[in-house]
């Protein structure tokens, strides 16, 4: 080999609330992977040279990877490093990349398709089993991520989950996640303030995540609402177009300890770096 390849893939948001382990959005922050030629052994032990090794070989290549999306933050990181590999491997054997073949690839490293699905299509994203569809290039509200300095395990947060949730529960979030589905797919502001409530996931993961609870009480002006990114502890508030800077800016006086970025979604998923 003796050409390098560079490819850059996006931090995501999963789980918008009521659409557990289905929905999520693609945001502008990336990780990027560099592969060329070279003698080093690789690391098989990283999960994007384990997702690389899926549909390439690993000899007389070099892996250089560059992460500015914060790790355990719940922003995706590993469904990106995921997608990267992946995306990598199929360019320089094949010269193309399918994103639902590479889905299904990743899902035995990831387990499961939401941030996974976004990474690769970029945008909005719904994925069940090993299907995976873009429904939307943008949501109808600007994320505002809070990225705290601590992090979470995912294993860790979904041993918190209970085994079972009563019906009244079960019936709230399935409500919500209905008029998730809808707001994303119609671009509505107004159903998708409705739908950023769960009853399945983000009581539990909230122990681990206070930051969730205190950005509620109260919501900052212009705030639609707020969701868990991911399992946490990372909080993403969605602002009014009209309302993001205001909101961001009172959001950073309130928590001056935490990281506050206001962030574009991008509407690319992964693929050669520009």
């Amino acid at each position: 080999m003796t050409d390098s390849l560079r490819v850059r893939a996006p931090a995501t948001t999963a789980n918008l609330g009521p659409g557990f382990d289905c929905a999520a959005v693609a945001l502008d922050l990336w990780n990027e992977l560099e592969v060329s030629s070279g003698d080093d052994k690789p690391d098989l032990d990283h999960v994007g040279v384990r997702a690389f090794a899926r549909l390439a070989g690993l000899d007389g290549r070099r892996f250089t990877w560059t992460s500015g999306i914060p790790r355990a933050r719940g922003l995706g990181s590993s469904a990106a490093v995921i997608a990267l590999g992946l995306v990598a491997a199929a360019l320089l054997e094949r010269g193309r990349a399918d994103p639902a073949e590479l889905f299904a690839e990743g899902l035995e490293l990831e387990g499961h398709g939401d941030n996974l699905a976004a990474a690769l299509l970029g945008g909005v994203c719904l994925s069940w089993g090993r299907q995976l569809v873009r429904i939307a290039d943008r949501p109808p509200a600007v994320p505002i991520a809070l990225i705290p300095e601590t992090t979470v395990s995912t294993a860790a947060s979904r041993e918190s989950l209970p085994s079972t949730v009563t019906h009244a529960d079960a019936a709230f979030t399935t409500g919500r996640a209905t008029l998730l589905g809808a707001a994303l797919a119609g671009g509505s502001t107004e159903l998708f303030a409705e739908a950023l409530t769960d009853r399945l996931h983000e009581p539990y993961r909230a122990v681990s995540a206070p930051l969730l609870g205190a950005v509620r009480e109260p919501f900052p002006a212009g705030a639609l609402g707020a969701t868990l990114s991911g399992s946490g502890p990372t909080v993403i508030v969605w602002a009014r177009d009209e309302d993001a800077a205001s909101c961001e800016a009172e959001l950073a006086q309130r928590f001056p300890s935490v990281r506050v970025l206001a962030l574009g979604v991008a509407t690319m998923g992964a693929g050669p770096a520009p």
